[in-house]
């Protein structure tokens, strides 16, 4: 299957097909020097399948988690593009997550002042949210995101074979955003998730939530509007992963972020289907570093924070609250 992403220029094609990895040389330009970027939690065979189809591939290996996503690493890739003689007709391919993606999608946004760029997710997380949409970005110290890019790739592709070597903590992180994503835009999402996730159902929630994102992605590219929806979960569960010094994963967060900011009816039905995933309701954090996180946020504005908030499953609405009540309103909740 084939989901067009329309930005006029920026336009993409995302692939999701069983074993597409496997014809990677079907689907993208590899004739040229390509920058195979991945992590040592990544099966090393995804990377070298995709290099055969390569012309002159150079695979860089770098170590898995949040840490990676950071200047050191930023250099290091920037560097080796530079001594293996990369040029402006060259191009990166991501193999991995969510922070392989975001790192690699920054260096192809900068390096030469924009190189293509290609993402081949492996994780649940990544091939419902972050492969798609142009956010590259790497973290500063704390703060996650704060120095980044909008770069498109050129094609996503998304093969849900890869997913086979996952944890099943790592299915239900993933499956985190397609829970953000049915709460604020599609109600039979989340009934079929509500229904029970299994194989046979997977790929039929990873079509439906990439298919959310593109619509919001193309009437808003640059986040200047409705796209902020997609931050649901976000501006508290960024907080938590500072708190937790990244002891949970993302989705894991995500889904704690999520609790506070909807009404109560609609926590009543989402908070058993967080359980039903083996994701988290509760967590003992430090609620002051949280809220000092937040401060740093980019949705902070003075001392109100522009929030998205859920009324109502498959709706939403952009609150502009108080930081005073955000706050009272994390301890009660969490």
């Amino acid at each position: 299957m084939i989901i067009p992403l329309k930005l006029e220029k920026n336009s993409y094609d995302i692939v999701i097909e069983r074993g597409c990895l496997n014809k990677a040389g079907e689907h993208l330009s590899l004739n040229r020097k390509v920058l195979v970027v991945t992590d040592d939690g990544v099966p090393s065979e995804y990377a070298r399948t995709l290099a055969s189809f390569c012309a002159q591939p150079y695979i860089v290996t770098l170590p898995q988690g949040e840490k990676t996503k950071c200047f050191a690493s930023y250099m290091e890739l920037c560097e080796k593009m530079i001594s293996f003689g990369f040029t402006r007709t060259d191009c990166v391919v991501a193999v991995g997550g969510g922070v392989i993606g975001d790192l690699a999608g920054f260096v192809a946004a900068t390096y030469m002042r924009g190189v293509d760029f290609y993402n081949i997710p492996t994780t649940l997380l990544s091939q419902v949210d972050s492969s798609v949409g142009g956010k590259t970005a790497i973290d500063v110290g704390d703060v996650k995101n704060i120095v980044g890019a909008f770069k498109q790739p050129k094609k996503v592709l998304i093969d849900p074979n890869l997913l086979s070597t996952l944890s099943k903590r790592h299915i239900s992180n993933g499956l985190a955003e397609s829970v953000k994503m049915a709460l604020t835009c599609d109600k039979e999402l989340f009934e079929l998730i509500e229904s029970g996730v299994c194989d046979d159902n997977l790929q039929d929630i990873i079509i439906k939530s990439i298919t959310i994102k593109k619509n919001i992605v193309e009437q808003d590219e640059k986040e200047s509007s409705l796209r902020r929806v997609l931050n649901f979960g976000h501006t508290v569960g960024h907080g938590i992963e500072t708190a937790m010094s990244l002891t949970l994963l993302h989705g894991e967060c995500v889904a704690l972020g999520m609790l506070p900011m909807c009404d109560a009816c609609v926590r009543e039905r989402l908070t058993p289907v967080l359980e039903a995933l083996s994701l988290p309701t509760t967590a003992e954090f430090d609620k002051e570093t949280v809220i000092e996180a937040i401060r740093h946020d980019k949705k902070l504005s003075g001392e109100y924070i522009n929030a998205v908030w859920v009324n109502r499953i498959g709706s939403f609405e952009f609150r502009k609250i108080p930081m005073a009540d955000f706050e009272n309103r994390l301890r009660e909740v969490l």
